[in-house]
Order: C-alpha cells, then sequence, then structure tokens
C-alpha cells in the first residue's frame, strides 16, 4: 500500500516541484484556502496556543496571526516539494547566511558543531548550508522518519545531495558517538523547541512565559563530545526568501552549568517568536504538558 501511495503521488509532487515560484505560491494560496478556509486543520489548537501565550493580544490581532500563520504553513509546505528538484544555484539565491564565517571559523579550530534552532521561518532549506562548509565536515540532522518508507527514502535522499544525512533520535548518540571515535567533524541540526514525551521529561523551564517540560538531548552531546552550541535564527525577508544568521552559545559546554545551554536557546527562540510571531510552527501542542508533574530523572549519555 505504501509503494502504491508513493506512485500515485510522487508524479504530482515531482510536477509541482518544476513549477516557476510565481506558480508554486499559487498553489500554496489554493492549500490555504482549503487547509485553513475549508477544513480548519488544527485551527482549535493554533488558536489556544495563541490565547495562552499572548492573553493580552485581541481577538483580531489573534486572527491576524493565525492568517498570516496558515499563508505562511502553506508556503513552507510546497518549499519543502520545490526541494525535490530545486538546483543548488536557485536555493542559493532563495535561502542566504549573513555569517558563514562564524561556522567556517569554529571548523578551522577542529570543532564538531551542534546547530540548535526552534519551528520558525523556515528549517527546510537550512541544508543548502553545507555548501559553503568545508567539505570533511559531516552535515547530520535529527528528524523524525516518515511513516511511508518510500516518501523517506525519498526526502532522505534530496537531503543527501548537500552532503547532509537525516538519522532518526534513536541513532543520534550512536552516529554521532562514532564519529567522534573515527576523528571526523560534524555538524548536526536539532529542532529543540518540541515537547518531550511526558514520561521522560525531566528538566521543566519557562517557555513564553509557562513553564513546560523541555528537550535537554542536544544539550547532553554537545557536553559529553565537548561540541561547540551554535543557534540559527531565520528571518523571512520576503515571500520565499529567507536569511540565516548564527549564534554562538558556547564553545566549551563543558565549563557551563548543567541547563545553561538549553536556557540560553529557549530565550533565543522566545526572542524571533516575539517579534514575528506569524512564523512559528502554532499547529504543535507545545504546552499541553504544562500542569503535569515532571516525573522522569535524565540520564547521562555514556
Amino acid at each position: 500500500m505504501q509503494l502504491v501511495a508513493y506512485r500515485l503521488l510522487y508524479p504530482i509532487l515531482w510536477l509541482i516541484s518544476i513549477l516557476p515560484f510565481r506558480l508554486l505560491y499559487i498553489v500554496s494560496d489554493i492549500l490555504y484556502f482549503f487547509i485553513y478556509k475549508i477544513f480548519g486543520y488544527r485551527k482549535q489548537v493554533v488558536y489556544e496556543n495563541l490565547t495562552l501565550v499572548f492573553p493580552e493580544k485581541s481577538e483580531a490581532e489573534k486572527k491576524q496571526i493565525m492568517t498570516k500563520f496558515y499563508h505562511h504553513l502553506c508556503d513552507m509546505m510546497v518549499e519543502a516539494i520545490k526541494s525535490i528538484t530545486i538546483s543548488e544555484e536557485t536555493m542559493k539565491k532563495h535561502f542566504k547566511f549573513t555569517n558563514i564565517e562564524l561556522i567556517n571559523k569554529l571548523e578551522e579550530k577542529n570543532k564538531s558543531i551542534i546547530l540548535m534552532c526552534s519551528h520558525y521561518g523556515s528549517w527546510e532549506w537550512i541544508f543548502i548550508m553545507q555548501s559553503y562548509v568545508h567539505k570533511d565536515s559531516k552535515g547530520f540532522a535529527v528528524y523524525k522518519p516518515l511513516a511511508n518508507k518510500y516518501f523517506d527514502k525519498l526526502f532522505k535522499g534530496v537531503r543527501a545531495k548537500y552532503n547532509s544525512h537525516l538519522i532518526s533520535t534513536k541513532e543520534t548518540i550512536p552516529t554521532l558517538l562514532q564519529a567522534t571515535r573515527n576523528g571526523e567533524r560534524t555538524i548536526s541540526g536539532f529542532v529543540s523547541d518540541q515537547s518531550p514525551k511526558i514520561n521522560k521529561a525531566a528538566y521543566w523551564q519557562n517557555f513564553m512565559g509557562i513553564k513546560v517540560p523541555v528537550h535537554t538531548g542536544a544539550e547532553a552531546i554537545a557536553t559529553k563530545l565537548n561540541m561547540a552550541v551554535v543557534f540559527f535564527g531565520v528571518e523571512r525577508i520576503k515571500r520565499g526568501y529567507y536569511e540565516c544568521t548564527f549564534k554562538t552559545i558556547t564553545e566549551d559546554p563543558k565549563s557551563l552549568e548543567k541547563h545553561s545551554i538549553t536556557d540560553s536557546f529557549l530565550k533565543l527562540a522566545e526572542q524571533q517568536i516575539y517579534e514575528a510571531p506569524q512564523y512559528y510552527l502554532w499547529t504543535h501542542k507545545r504546552w499541553k504538558h504544562r500542569n503535569a508533574e515532571p516525573i522522569a530523572v535524565e540520564r547521562e549519555i555514556k
């Protein structure tokens, strides 16, 4: 059944991916009409999240954020599809880096790097970064495998074009441990703003003014392997154009107090959300465990 679905849908996705951007965003506008206006995909979740985080905003203000958010969500969907056939040259025009030299300087120090980001702006085209770094810096991105193994293979292949490799959460620690033992320099991306499973939630902190469980895996790996930690924020310049700016959290994680890296990440993530909330992924139930009690204990990486 998975193969049938793949064979039926892939030609459609491919045809969408070869559309010029002007037509691509017409497809996005059509998606917006159905996803937001007709089906109301997770509309209640988005409204509740905005009400929780921005209690001071009026109904009109929240509706305006919702409208802009769903437009952006649909843009990201078609941009992900565009990744199937987009050229390196075109992607570089649409996704730029304001200070890639920060990453290059860390490479010159032979530092492996953990990149931390939130579900903000655009994370689909960050993989083009590998075109700007040293060829012996191997790129990894932690992701949740797709249910359909054929589509999963397709999008892993798209990322691999730029020397970036998708690894599941279970593969992350053994993969990076082995790379360190082999003397390989790595650049690994972690989207660290999601809510962990409640039975694994060991650390709680304020995020957007609400105390919730947070992921600490990126910090734990960085500390264990002595990797530099860098936050990358993405700004939407205009439709289809983004700029990424890096900010060093630390080059020496072992010298910092426990959870300080995670806390710094959360503050940086909050800052960009407050500046332009419409570009955050509000469809996630990020604050669903806010009233729960901590029940897990953090495990050390061995």
